[in-house]
C-alpha cells in the first residue's frame, strides 16, 4: 500500500534541501509517464537556497549538481514512497520542459529560457517524483489569454534582456552560442562569467531570486567547458 502524502508534505520534505515543489499533473496517456502513476510532481528550485543546500554536500566529480540531485531525490523518493525521474537523464532527454508548463505558468522568454512570473529566469526543473495515489494539486495554470495565462513578457514593453547580451548572442529567433562562449572567454566577458548572463540578469523579474555569484560562476563555467568538449568532437 503507497504511503499517504500531501501536497504540503512534499513541499516541506523537499524544502529541507533547498528544493522545491514547481507544481504537478494527473497523467493522461499522452505525457508518456511509464508506469501506474497517478500524480506527477516536479521537482526543482529557484533563488539562492537549492545552491546553500548543495554547496554543504558538495560530492567529488564531474557532475556534481548531477550527482547530489539524484542522491537527494532517491532518498526523498523512497522516504516518499514515490519514484523518481531526473531531468539530467539523456539522451534522448525526457520532455521536461512540456511537462512544465503542464504544472506551473511558465512560458518561453524572449531569450529562450521558460520565464516564471515570480522567480524570473532564476529557476531551473531538476526531476519529477511519481506518485501511485492522486494527490490533491495546485490549481493548474491557465491554457487560454488572461492574467494567470499571460507571460510577463508580454507586457515588457522595453525588453532589456533584449538588448543587454554585449555580443547580440541572444536576438528572439536563436541563441549564438559561438558568440557568447568566445565573449564569456575573454577579459571583456569576465563579468558574465563571474555573475551570470547580462541578458538574463537585465530582466525585471524575479530579481530577488536572482543566483549568488559562486552559483552563476559554476552554470557558466559548465556551459563553457561543455561547449569546448563539443567543438572538441568535431
Amino acid at each position: 500500500m503507497p504511503r499517504l502524502v500531501t501536497y504540503a508534505q512534499i513541499s516541506k520534505v523537499l524544502g529541507a534541501k533547498g528544493l522545491i515543489c514547481r507544481g504537478g499533473f494527473h497523467p493522461t496517456d499522452a505525457d508518456l509517464i511509464p508506469g501506474d502513476v497517478k500524480t506527477c510532481i516536479m521537482v526543482g528550485n529557484a533563488g539562492a537556497q537549492f545552491w546553500r543546500s548543495f554547496s554543504s554536500e558538495r560530492p567529488e566529480g564531474a557532475d556534481p549538481i548531477e550527482a547530489w540531485t539524484k542522491r537527494v531525490l532517491e532518498e526523498i523518493a523512497a522516504e516518499l514512497g514515490a519514484k523518481v525521474l531526473l531531468a539530467s537523464t539523456g539522451p534522448p532527454f525526457l520532455p521536461f520542459l512540456e511537462w512544465a508548463k503542464r504544472s506551473e505558468p511558465v512560458t518561453e522568454s524572449p531569450i529562450g529560457p521558460l520565464i516564471h512570473p515570480v522567480y524570473g529566469l532564476w529557476h531551473a526543473y531538476r526531476g519529477m517524483l511519481l506518485f501511485q495515489q492522486k494527490i490533491a494539486l495546485p490549481e493548474a495554470p491557465s491554457r487560454t489569454p488572461g492574467a494567470q495565462g499571460r507571460s510577463p513578457c508580454d507586457t515588457c514593453v522595453d525588453q532589456p534582456c533584449m538588448r543587454a547580451c554585449p555580443v547580440k548572442a541572444v536576438n528572439g529567433d536563436i541563441f549564438d552560442v559561438a558568440a557568447c562562449s568566445s565573449f564569456i572567454s575573454t577579459a571583456e566577458g569576465a563579468d558574465c562569467l563571474s555573475s551570470g548572463c547580462r541578458a538574463r540578469r537585465a530582466c525585471p523579474v524575479g530579481k530577488g531570486y536572482v543566483y549568488e555569484p559562486a552559483q552563476a560562476l559554476h552554470h557558466m563555467q559548465g556551459f563553457l567547458d561543455t561547449y569546448g568538449r563539443v567543438q572538441g568532437q568535431k
